[in-house]
């Protein structure tokens, strides 16, 4: 069995897509502290904000396998259409759980059994999906760092 850091060596799409992640999470990260003015660490892997990192990674996968692949290849098809469902499911259905469990927490924010009715006496996650803007940072970014990221 490989190691792990031969399948990164060995994988350009994946270690395209991956560094394309990791510099969205980076950058939602410190965009997050100097708009809040306060370092927030579940940043780095939380979902939501800007720019999104699952539309960075999807489109530099789908630059990595135009590549090496080219874009008449089957994978390049599949690719991009696993690009298209997470930026729509971004903006669309993640978006709206993200909006539902604000107006939940409020009504709930005002119960005294609020803990009880809340799962882990919790409150909601409200940053789960994006805003345009932010899928489209995100994929520029993907395709950014997917046109630049040497090939071999």
């Amino acid at each position: 069995m490989q190691s792990f850091s031969a399948i990164f060596q060995q994988n350009y799409a994946l270690t395209v897509a991956l560094s394309s992640w990791l510099a969205a999470q980076i950058a939602k990260t410190i965009i997050n502290f100097v708009l809040a003015g306060q370092l927030d660490i579940e940043r780095m892997w939380g979902s939501g904000g800007m720019p999104s990192a699952h539309s960075a990674l999807v489109c530099s996968l789908v630059i990595a396998i135009a590549k090496t692949s080219g874009t008449s290849s089957p994978l390049f098809a599949i690719a991009f259409v696993l690009a298209a469902i997470v930026m729509y499911d971004a903006m669309g259905v993640r978006r709206a759980a993200g909006q539902q469990a604000k107006v939940i927490n409020r009504l709930l924010s005002d119960r005294e059994d609020e803990e009880e009715l809340l799962p882990d006496g919790k409150k909601l996650k409200e940053l789960v999906g994006h805003t345009p803007l932010e899928v489209g940072s995100g994929a520029l970014l993907g395709i950014l760092i997917g046109v630049l990221f040497p090939v071999g």
